[in-house]
């Protein structure tokens, strides 16, 4: 379920994307509106997105199962309160200091750009409070293993950018994207709303309670890590504004296309796995969480390798089809093409590390991610002063791909240290085979490519054509050889397609 939420949203973030690119290209004020929507979510990254995963669905998760329902709306009515008032206090501080916070964040954009930043910051920055409120929501109904309406949540925030960026942009032009945020962060609340009934809510603030306290005790080494991550992104956006107007625009374009195979396999497996890893670890069931997460990883597996060798093949004509319109323009494929292929280095590792850190969270551990990605920065700033000056932007993309691969190594060594030796969870069978299968799999696309590409026509229908055939015939190529190699996730996932959705039988 979590996995069609994401598919729906990454879905309807390409259809944004495309608009997007149809009614701005890839120019300054995209560049602008990327930096400033950058600000909610790092503030949501902070204060709500680390707590999420690491101390919202563990500790809520163990109060459901040792206390009971009521117990549970009191400590969400605490919760609740506590995020409205820091938030909204935060938002009006920021409104203040907006021209600084652009200087900050967009040094490198022109004086012109700068102010349009501070303009746009100021737009979206109300879209903080709706994050929050929405996070909150998300981890008390995933404590209750009630996936169906946050998993489309972010689905609904995507929208709201694509209703309202067509609607306004004749007369805000791309502050009309500023606009979308708001929308889509009010959808994005709404949609999860059903999921309350028969909850208690009050407004509640109580530091005093235990269960509060031990979501801020969990909650702080994973502030640290997020200050530092944030920091990162910081310096990344200040340093592409310096590689020229366009690099960040360039830059979260190719990260779209990374964030789909991302969300629809890493995030929906690790968030699917979290209340029951937590529950496990309370339980003191060793031999089931170590089975859980090994699950897992091996899913990730099977599924992130032929989704980043794919996406590699088909980096230029995905990008042509989906974006190449309007304002945007082939020097602009260029050089998204070539930041995806080296976001994509990082891709299996970045993957891969989900499910790692939601193991140590529903251990209640959250100070060894934390430090850990404190390294992974320290890796990428040391990256990205090597390769800035002699490869630009196209450094800086290297760089953070260099992060995911430090994390990820580092986070597979400790898990090794903290549950025992992962030899027993079939990792490495697992990633063979999807090598060799993905690898097939690739062969046959570069050849399909190779041999559609002078038949098919140069407009919209046959750049359709061209990336959905040649995408089909990976993805039939992975499930034979995959089947052929019998790869047992493969089955598995094929086992719970069935389970979920049975075929109806005709009498």
């Amino acid at each position: 379920m979590i996995a069609l939420g994401n598919f729906t949203s990454r879905l309807l973030g390409l259809v944004r994307e495309t608009v997007i690119a149809d009614l701005f290209g890839a120019g300054g004020l995209v560049s602008v509106f990327r930096v400033a929507s950058a600000v909610p979510t790092m503030i949501y990254d902070l204060l709500i997105g680390g707590m999420l995963s690491a101390a919202l669905v563990p500790v809520f998760s163990q109060v459901a199962e040792q206390d009971g329902r009521p117990v549970l709306w009191a400590l969400f009515s605490r919760i609740a309160s506590l995020i409205a008032v820091v938030l909204a206090g935060l938002v009006l501080l920021l409104e203040i200091l907006a021209p600084q916070v652009a200087w900050l964040l967009g040094g490198g954009f022109t004086p012109e750009l700068q102010r349009a930043l501070a303009q746009m910051i100021r737009i979206i920055l109300p879209a903080v409070l709706l994050f929050g409120l929405s996070g909150v929501v998300t981890g008390l109904l995933y404590s209750l293993r009630q996936f169906t309406y946050p998993a489309f949540g972010a689905a609904a925030f995507n929208l709201g950018i694509v209703i309202a960026a067509p609607l306004l942009a004749g007369r805000l032009d791309a502050f009309s994207l500023a606009v979308g945020v708001l929308l889509g962060a009010s959808l994005q609340l709404l949609v999860q709303v059903p999921g309350l009934r028969g909850v208690r809510l009050r407004f509640r603030l109580d530091l005093r309670d235990p269960a509060v306290r031990r979501i801020l005790t969990l909650y702080l080494p994973i502030a640290l890590g997020v200050i530092v991550s944030n920091l990162q992104i910081g310096i990344d956006r200040r340093l592409a504004s310096a590689t020229g107007a366009s690099s960040v625009a360039w830059m979260a374009t190719a990260t779209t296309l990374i964030q789909l195979p991302h969300g629809l396999v890493a995030v929906a497996i690790s968030l699917a796995v979290l209340p029951t890893l937590s529950r496990l670890s309370a339980a003191g069931d060793q031999a089931g969480f170590r089975q859980t997460l090994g699950q897992g990883l091996r899913l990730v597996l099977v599924l992130i390798v032929p989704a980043t060798l794919g996406l590699l093949v088909l980096a230029k004509p995905a990008i042509t089809l989906l974006f190449e319109h309007g304002k945007f323009t082939a020097h602009d494929t260029f050089w998204t093409s070539w930041a995806l292929r080296y976001y994509l280095l990082g891709l299996i590792f970045a993957a891969v590390d989900w499910p790692l850190n939601y193991a140590f969270y529903a251990r209640q551990d959250t100070l060894t991610p934390a430090l850990v990605g404190v390294l992974s920065v320290g890796v990428y700033l040391l990256v990205a002063l090597l390769l800035i000056h002699p490869l630009g932007m196209l450094g800086l993309v290297l760089a953070d791909s260099s992060k995911h691969v430090s994390h990820a190594l580092t986070m597979l060594y400790l898990t090794r240290r903290r549950i025992g030796g992962l030899a027993d969870l079939g990792l490495v069978r697992a990633t063979g085979k999807a090598l060799v299968a993905a690898g097939g799999m690739a062969g046959l696309m570069l050849l399909a490519l190779k041999g559609l590409s002078p038949l098919v026509t140069a407009g919209l229908m046959g750049k359709l054509i061209l990336v959905g055939g040649v995408a089909g015939i990976g993805l039939l190529a992975y499930l034979a050889l995959a089947s052929g190699l019998k790869v047992d996730e493969v089955r598995l996932l094929r086992d719970l397609l069935r389970q979920r959705w049975p075929r109806p039988r005709i009498d």
